[in-house]
């Protein structure tokens, strides 16, 4: 009988939580985070899962050895904490290393300091769903891990005659256009350039946690 893998994933928020819950049907994993509440939900659903700073080197070198076979960070939000598990991983010795990563830049460190493999959790899910959304039919919503959703927004009118580059979503509101649906011309524009110009009669297929859609789709007062 094959051996399991071991894994450590190491910060739980909604990514890290579901990651390791999916892996423990498998593997054997250990789960850590320095909050109790993290910790706890996901307790009856790992192997092991400990309240754990993993700053702290000799902390998290008591409990993971070279002998895992994989090392997941998943703490992309927060830099210094992602830098400094991956960093530890490397010196324990965990053979793959995977990183969660929110930029280019922060990518580019994590690579630097021996992540084997970078994760955009955003960017991955987006692929995934290409091949729905040529589909000009899309359900308003359609379920995705990490409270991400799909959705057919109505531009603001603070949008109307500014490109995609001018409005920068991803940096104001943490979304992504993945598509737009033109009623004048009539045609569904996927992956729109970055001198796309939002018209009135626009609608943008975006990505993004469904507090962030609802947000634009509130000041757009609920227009679909």
């Amino acid at each position: 009988m094959k051996e399991k893998k071991h894994i450590v994933v190491i910060g739980l928020g909604e990514f890290g939580r579901e990651l390791a819950q999916q892996l423990a049907k498998e593997c054997e994993v250990l789960a850590l985070d320095r909050e109790e509440t993290m910790v706890e939900a996901v307790l009856d659903k790992v192997q092991r899962a400990l309240i754990l700073d993993v700053r702290d080197f000799h902390a998290l070198s008591s409990v993971v050895t070279p002998d895992f076979d994989e090392g997941i960070v998943s703490m992309g939000e927060s830099l210094e904490s992602s830098i400094m598990a991956t960093l530890h991983l490397r010196k324990i010795g965990v053979k793959r290393i995977w990183a969660k990563a929110t930029t280019e830049d922060h990518a580019a460190i994590l690579k630097a300091i021996g992540a084997h493999e970078i994760i955009f959790p955003e960017r991955e899910t987006a692929r995934r769903l290409a091949a729905q959304l040529i589909n000009p039919n899309l359900l308003d919503f359609i379920p995705l891990e990490e409270d991400y959703r799909v959705m057919d927004v109505a531009p603001p009118d603070s949008f109307y005659g500014h490109t995609l580059a001018e409005l920068d979503l991803r940096r104001r509101f943490g979304v992504f256009v993945l598509a737009v649906k033109e009623l004048v011309p009539t045609r569904f524009v996927f992956l729109p350039p970055p001198d796309f110009v939002i018209k009135p009669s626009d609608i943008l297929v975006m990505i993004g946690k469904e507090k962030d859609l609802v947000h634009i789709r509130e000041k757009a007062g609920g227009r679909r």
